[in-house]
């Protein structure tokens, strides 16, 4: 069972999507891929989660700058323009008649191997592209009552071992960090950095309001988030103070508020880190204030 800031309402409609398999729509039932493909032999890829409204796609040339840069940083030849691609995720959302509360992933790989082998030379065809829409929606608890989060063992790599900035399909890292975090009963992981500051969560960024201050990590060794850069602009722009920085768990565990943020679910807050309280336990008045802002925010971009 999904938990945490993925945790969303179960939606019938999903088991007769139609996904988008390399320029093909086909039943969910008949979308598939080769077993030997990069992406399945490898996590040779990379990939976008999006949002729809009202018809359009939230922050889409934000997402799509992320994925071109990521496929550039590991040689991916994506086959396809930005523009293309964008065209291609709304005639899939449009095979589906999706226009609102849609959560698209957006996957390319290097696609098929002549062999079981990671040397991107022993590919044998172009990328393999695949669009999946789901009707999906949080679960309202998770935008009101917050989550629980633990801190894992599992650091943030430096960028000389997997660049963090790479939305990669190797994910392993995360997913261990996730099933620790698990295990201790909570419903997301809180990363730290290689020096012990805080760095991030398995799946969202994360924050905290000290004395009226919004603070988040550096950034050097978390994904580029749309979603964190959204709200720090958010902040700015309302008059709150805001620090990207170093700052250790003691800090977290005396904060007044805390929330993460992500593409799916938006801003959620937190209502407590290793068992520690955070505040009153419940969302706070700025973490209120931002997710109102943000709301407003994706109702004008996709206006």
């Amino acid at each position: 069972m999904t938990t945490g800031t993925h945790n969303y309402n179960d939606d019938d409609r999903n088991q007769n999507v139609r996904i988008y398999v390399n320029g093909e729509i086909v039943p969910r039932a008949e979308a598939k891929v080769s077993v030997l493909d990069a992406g399945f032999i490898l996590g040779d890829g990379v990939w976008e989660g999006l949002r729809l409204k009202n018809g359009n796609l939230a922050f889409v040339d934000a997402h799509l700058e992320r994925l071109y840069e990521g496929a550039k940083a590991i040689d991916l030849d994506i086959g396809l323009s930005p523009d293309e691609i964008k065209s291609e995720i709304l005639r899939t959302t449009a095979a589906n008649n999706m226009t609102d509360d849609i959560h698209i992933r957006l996957m390319v790989t290097r696609g098929l191997k002549t062999t079981p082998f990671q040397d991107p030379r022993a590919s044998a065809s172009g990328p393999t592209v695949v669009i999946i829409p789901e009707f999906k929606t949080p679960v309202p608890g998770t935008l009101d009552q917050g989550i629980r989060l633990h801190t894992v063992h599992v650091r943030r790599g430096r960028p000389d071992v997997l660049d963090p900035q790479i939305n990669s399909h190797s994910k392993l890292n995360c997913i261990t960090a996730c099933i620790q975090a698990t295990k201790a009963g909570a419903d997301e992981a809180l990363m730290l950095d290689p020096q012990g500051f805080v760095a991030t969560c398995n799946s969202t960024h994360f924050f905290i309001v000290r004395k009226g201050q919004l603070w988040t990590s550096t950034g050097d060794y978390c994904l580029h988030g749309i979603t964190r850069d959204n709200v720090l602009q958010l902040a700015q722009d309302n008059g709150l103070e805001v620090f990207e920085k170093n700052f250790s768990l003691t800090q977290v565990y005396s904060a007044e508020e805390a929330f993460v943020t992500g593409t799916f679910a938006g801003v959620a807050p937190v209502s407590e880190v290793d068992g520690r309280t955070i505040g009153s336990g419940q969302r706070g008045e700025i973490t209120k204030r931002l997710q109102d802002l943000y709301v407003s925010l994706i109702a004008e971009d996709t206006a």
